[in-house]
């Protein structure tokens, strides 16, 4: 297998193995363990922590509240239509 990227994707299957970060529409994010991708960005994904983050208007002060929830899940398909962004690991080399 080659370390070259000639396409998108290419990014994608250099990951294999390795942890990533996954952003996913409705404010939901994602790092874990890529174990399969395909040209759908459809993605398993194990060793996972998720989280959510919500925003409220306090009706009594107007002020915006963030909320954050994390999770662990051991094993996770991630379909491609939600994702919005992959941020494969940081490489030196």
């Amino acid at each position: 297998m080659s370390s070259e990227c000639r396409e998108p994707l290419d990014l994608i299957r250099l990951s294999i193995d390795e942890r990533i970060y996954i952003k996913c529409h409705g404010d939901r994010e994602l790092r874990g363990k890529l174990h399969a991708y395909d040209n759908h960005m459809n993605m398993v994904l194990g060793e996972v922590e998720e989280t959510v983050t919500t925003q409220e208007l306090d009706p009594e002060t107007e002020e915006e509240i963030i909320r954050t929830s994390k999770r662990n899940i051991d094993m996770l398909f991630v379909r491609g239509d939600a994702i919005i962004l992959v941020s494969p690991p940081l490489r030196t080399t």
